[in-house]
Formats: structure tokens, C-alpha cells, sequence
């Protein structure tokens, strides 16, 4: 029998048929349901409810309070700040079941969601994108854009690092100089 290689807080519910990585913490008051897939190294904040079969990669950052429903997918590195909201139904109703409705979402790697961010169910955030707090994202993101407002608009772009790129989009914590192709940030060749 394989030694478990991680931390769950006495007072938080991890039901059967989940999978959590190495050095992952699961701290206070928190609920994995079952099916959950959960990568190494994530933290896991107080009172974070983790729904059947959603999937989070490696080195993810959930703080306290957010619900993860059914039909979310988190890539690598991603940050979810307090309070997070996650839908994944458009038009729900108490009195009608809708759970073959569900909309996916996936949170590419990177990205960062800021407290109170509001996720409308079938997005996409892109890769390294920085939702601000309070932003309620009601259409997919491009990689590395910096979106806030209500509901969110692009405002920029930002680097790998999170650095809020000026108009020539050269990052000085990375020394690196992004270019625009096509209306994709990426990183120059030269």
C-alpha cells in the first residue's frame, strides 16, 4: 500500500475514488467529492468545495471559499483567488435537473482568477491570462490577456511572470520582449 503523501485538514471530507498528488494541502472545512482528480503540490484553501470528476493539474493555488462544480477543468499553475465563483449550467432551475447539460470550463495554465471573480460555465481562460478581482467573465479569453470589468473586457496583456505589459510589451522581470501575431502575445524569437 502506497503511504499517503499529502495533507488533509481533520475537519475536511475527501470522498471515495479521489486521486490527490504529492505535497498537495487540503486544509480546513473543505469537500473533494468523488471522482475528483487533484495534481502534486497544490494548496487547497479552507471551506473549498472540489465537485464529482472536476480535474486540477500541478501546482495549483485554491484559496478559501471557492466551489469547483462539476464540468471545470484547471490546467497547471493556476491561481484561484478567495471566493471564486464557477457556474456550470446557463440556465439553472431548482425544479429542473440539467446535470447532462453541463458546460465545460477550462482554465489553461497559468491564468490567474482574482478574488471574486465570477466564471460564466463554457469559457476558456487562456494560458497565463489575469482575471481582475470582481470580474465577471462571460466569454472565453485569449492567452496572456489581461481582462477585468463586468462584464469582462481585455484591458491588455500581461507576461508569464503577471507583469502588466506597456505598449512596446517588453517584460523586465523575464528580460523578455513579447510580440503580437495575428492578435496572439507570444514571446519574440530574437
Amino acid at each position: 500500500m502506497k503511504k499517503k503523501n499529502y495533507f488533509v485538514h481533520d475537519s475536511s471530507v475527501i470522498d471515495q475514488g479521489v486521486k490527490i498528488g504529492d505535497s498537495t494541502k487540503i486544509w480546513h472545512f473543505s469537500h473533494v467529492s468523488s471522482g475528483a482528480k487533484i495534481g502534486n503540490n497544490c494548496t487547497i484553501g479552507q471551506n473549498v468545495f472540489i465537485g464529482n470528476n472536476v480535474s486540477i493539474g500541478n501546482d495549483v493555488k485554491i484559496q478559501n471559499n471557492v466551489s469547483i462544480f462539476e464540468g471545470v477543468q484547471i490546467e497547471d499553475k493556476v491561481f484561484c483567488g478567495p471566493s471564486v465563483v464557477f457556474t456550470n449550467v446557463i440556465n439553472p432551475r431548482s425544479f429542473v435537473s440539467r446535470k447532462k447539460e453541463y458546460k465545460k470550463t477550462i482554465i489553461c495554465k497559468g491564468a490567474t482568477l482574482g478574488a471574486n471573480v465570477t466564471i460564466i460555465c463554457g469559457v476558456n481562460v487562456g494560458s497565463f491570462s489575469m482575471i481582475g478581482a470582481g470580474a465577471v467573465l462571460t466569454k472565453s479569453s485569449k492567452p496572456h490577456s489581461l481582462m477585468y470589468g463586468n462584464p469582462a473586457t481585455h484591458k491588455g496583456w500581461v507576461s508569464e511572470s503577471g507583469e502588466i505589459l506597456d505598449s512596446e510589451l517588453y517584460c523586465s522581470r523575464e528580460n523578455i520582449q513579447y510580440q503580437l501575431i495575428n492578435n496572439i502575445l507570444k514571446k519574440s524569437n530574437g
